[in-house]
């Protein structure tokens, strides 16, 4: 039994299959979610976008909630979808989502983040054959721009389209440092930007103190928000998979309880 005792702060049924996972290996875990995801509304805009998806040479969905949200309008007004248009995920529980509607997904094997995305050769080959190439980005709202950005630099036009929002479930003040107290938690996972803030929210006057704990993050944009907010001790696992979990875990020596 490993001396971690971690806390989990994905969205509720995330967090049941992390802890169910990371009990097989050995590891403690808590899950007191921090995200939960609400679909937006429909509107015009998305409606007209995926009534023109062959508009684009590719489809990025950079979430799970982003896949489900999409296959959803998908579904709506494609009773076939386009059979050319291939779609691509940042990992592979995304790729799953969408490989289970029959589409044609792609995703990098090494690495869960958007760095190996824009470094995956069938992405290259799609946007270099492309006479103008045009992608579709699936997210949240505020969701990431390091892919657009990358995209555009290399002449893409790109097209975002916002499908849910990430809310802070409500809690009392102390829910937070009160349970890695009464739990002796010794480690924090956060899954995303969005969660740590939701994170650094909930904990609020008691920040100070859970800053010490070692803070497990998925990407050295997190990782760059969490130093920001003054963590002290951040570990990038390189992607938000169990894999990439349980990977950053055995190479990082756990504190003595």
């Amino acid at each position: 039994m490993s001396n971690w005792r971690l806390l989990l702060t994905r969205p509720a049924e995330e967090c049941a299959a992390l802890a169910a996972t990371l009990a097989e290996q050995g590891f403690f875990s808590s899950s007191l979610p921090l995200l939960t995801i609400e679909a937006l509304p429909e509107t015009p805009e998305q409606r007209a976008t995926f009534l023109g998806l062959e508009r684009y040479c590719a489809v990025i969905a950079v979430s799970k909630p982003a896949a489900r949200c999409g296959l959803q309008l998908l579904d709506r007004y494609w009773p076939q979808p386009p059979a050319e248009l291939p779609w691509f995920s940042v990992g592979a529980a995304t790729a799953e989502i969408l490989s289970h509607s029959g589409l044609s997904v792609y995703y990098p094997e090494h690495g869960d983040d958007s760095e190996a995305l824009l470094a995956l050769p069938q992405l290259q080959q799609v946007l270099a054959a492309a006479v103008t190439p045009r992608v579709l980005i699936l997210r949240g709202e505020g969701g990431r721009e390091l892919l657009a950005e990358r995209l555009r630099g290399q002449g893409v036009d790109v097209d975002y389209l916002a499908l849910y929002r990430r809310l802070l479930p409500h809690y009392p003040p102390a829910t937070l440092v009160e349970r890695v107290r009464d739990e002796r938690l010794n480690g924090l996972v956060v899954s995303s930007g969005q969660g740590f803030s939701h994170l650094l929210e909930l904990a609020g006057e008691h920040w100070a103190a859970l800053a010490r704990l070692p803070l497990f993050v998925p990407s050295p944009r997190v990782a760059e928000q969490a130093r920001a907010a003054g963590a002290k001790i951040i570990v990038d696992c390189r992607g938000a998979s169990a894999t990439a979990l349980l990977a950053a875990l055995q190479a990082q020596p756990a504190p003595d309880l």
